[in-house]
């Protein structure tokens, strides 16, 4: 019997953050979050039968938004294209979309989008990713230390489903 340090650790290099190595791989090594994800709460429901809609994940650092968003990037049946609203832009998203309506048109395949710490692209960001959320090109994953009211630009809001995590 293996622990989780050793699976995690034989798969990822020594050069890993250590943060990284451990992070859980499946929602039965996701600890926490009962409230969000336990048994038979409604996003654990959707993410089981592969139905992940457009998300924000909302709570402070460290609660584990982004190993859920690591971790449906390993259950779904969807492409899974992550970046950094602090590195990545607008240019990047163009990437991403082109990406994602060759996979929708050519594959049927779906696209999910986790973009770390979306409350620090601005509103014409936003507003560039909203027509691609709204027809179905991508669906978002976003995460956000911060209040997501004041935070992400209200018409991108409403097309997401809100998570609080403590």
């Amino acid at each position: 019997m293996s622990d989780l340090f050793d699976q995690n650790l034989s798969q990822k290099s020594s050069q890993t953050p250590l943060a990284d190595r451990i992070r859980p791989l499946s929602l039965a090594d996701f600890v926490g979050q009962d409230e969000t994800v336990g048994e038979g709460k409604l996003l654990r429901q959707l993410l089981e039968k592969d139905d992940v809609p457009s998300l924000i994940l909302w709570g402070p650092p460290g609660c584990g938004k982004t190993t859920l968003a690591k971790i449906v990037a390993n259950i779904t049946g969807a492409d899974f294209t992550t970046f950094s609203a602090v590195t990545s832009g607008v240019a990047d998203l163009r990437v991403v979309i082109k990406k994602a309506e060759d996979a929708r048109k050519f594959y049927h395949k779906k696209t999910i989008l986790f973009i770390d710490e979306i409350h620090r692209w601005n509103k014409a960001q936003q507003d560039a990713l909203l027509p691609y959320v709204e027809n179905g090109v991508v669906t978002l994953i976003g995460a956000t230390t911060e209040n997501p009211s004041f935070e992400i630009n209200s018409a991108l809001l409403s097309r997401c489903r809100v998570f609080v995590f403590k």
